[in-house]
């Protein structure tokens, strides 16, 4: 059982994915982590990550980097984003993805190109979204939360460069994959995403086991 979870930043996308993780017993990659991973070491080596050489020389990263506090900042976070448009960088990572995907029992990933790239055949898919003010919103809480000093402007600003950036890129852009459920988290509390998420995906396995794909 593979089940892909896909949106754009602060869409809600992560919480979704580790909810269903637990609900159905699997493991869940966060695939996110694996760019921000590369940005990061890019970064520490002095690079840049718009040098496609650079990025991809950034790969081989040690496992015990996905641990490093720093991944969840903002920008290790636009790092990830700036590394991801380069090909070489998502075709190193792509097999490391689909080894997580097909393990023994299932699992569940969240990404921008799990259900149209790493993943096309999935059991069942979702696109989570959310506006742009809301999303910056909860950047802006989270950074309060974590003693920042955040600037609301600022946010939105990046939000919106990651989104065009995600969506514009010539390989493996950030779009509702086919056969995808859309979850727009807006209005919703995160109990009632992740209820609605459980349900989407119940309603999908359902209509595979039925023999009626959508």
């Amino acid at each position: 059982m593979i089940v892909a979870v896909d949106g754009p930043a602060a869409s809600g996308k992560g919480t979704i994915a580790k909810a269903l993780g637990h609900h159905y017993g699997l493991p869940v990659l966060d695939t996110g982590l694996l760019y921000r991973a590369v940005g990061l070491s890019v970064l520490k080596a002095g690079g840049d990550p718009d040098h496609e050489d650079d990025a991809l020389a950034a790969c081989g990263f040690d496992d015990a980097t996905l641990a490093d506090p720093a991944l969840r900042s903002e920008a290790v976070g636009s790092l990830a984003s700036r590394v991801s448009v380069h090909q070489s960088v998502r075709d190193a990572l792509v097999q490391r993805q689909r080894d997580f995907a097909t393990q023994p029992g299932g699992a569940i990933l969240d990404g921008r190109d799990i259900g149209t790239v790493i993943a096309p055949d999935a059991d069942a898919k979702i696109f989570v979204t959310a506006s742009v003010q809301v999303r910056a919103q909860r950047r802006f809480q989270d950074a309060l939360s974590h003693g920042g000093h955040p600037d609301m402007d600022s946010l939105i600003a990046d939000i919106q460069a990651r989104d065009t950036r995600d969506m514009s890129r010539d390989h493996a852009p950030l779009k509702q994959a086919d056969g995808a459920d859309l979850l727009d988290t807006s209005d919703l509390t995160i109990d009632a995403a992740v209820q609605r998420a459980i349900a989407l995906v119940d309603a999908q396995l359902e209509g595979r086991a039925s023999g009626v794909i959508r």
